[in-house]
């Protein structure tokens, strides 16, 4: 993982825990099955740009048959370089 990466964690990190953990309790109350860890590099990579729609795809794909489909993984880079770009 890149120093850049590790940044963005942290920083998304940080953001959950000046919630105070709202956040976490909203997704345990929607059934995500995502630990904080997980919900963290979550929230880091949409903070960076990454189409919050298809990193839910994503991650819906990998909990639920635990692979994404290589639709997905095109889709989800598609929307993040395109955001980069403008």
């Amino acid at each position: 993982m890149s120093s850049k990466d590790a940044d963005r964690i942290s920083a998304a990190q940080q953001t959950l825990d000046s919630m105070s953990g709202p956040l976490y309790d909203i997704s345990q109350l929607l059934n995500t099955q995502l630990d904080r860890e997980t919900l963290a590099t979550c929230v880091g990579l949409i903070e960076s740009g990454v189409n919050p729609e298809a990193l839910a795809v994503r991650v819906g794909h990998i909990c639920l048959l635990g692979s994404p489909s290589p639709r997905d993984d095109r889709l989800l880079y598609r929307n993040y370089v395109g955001r980069r770009q403008h």
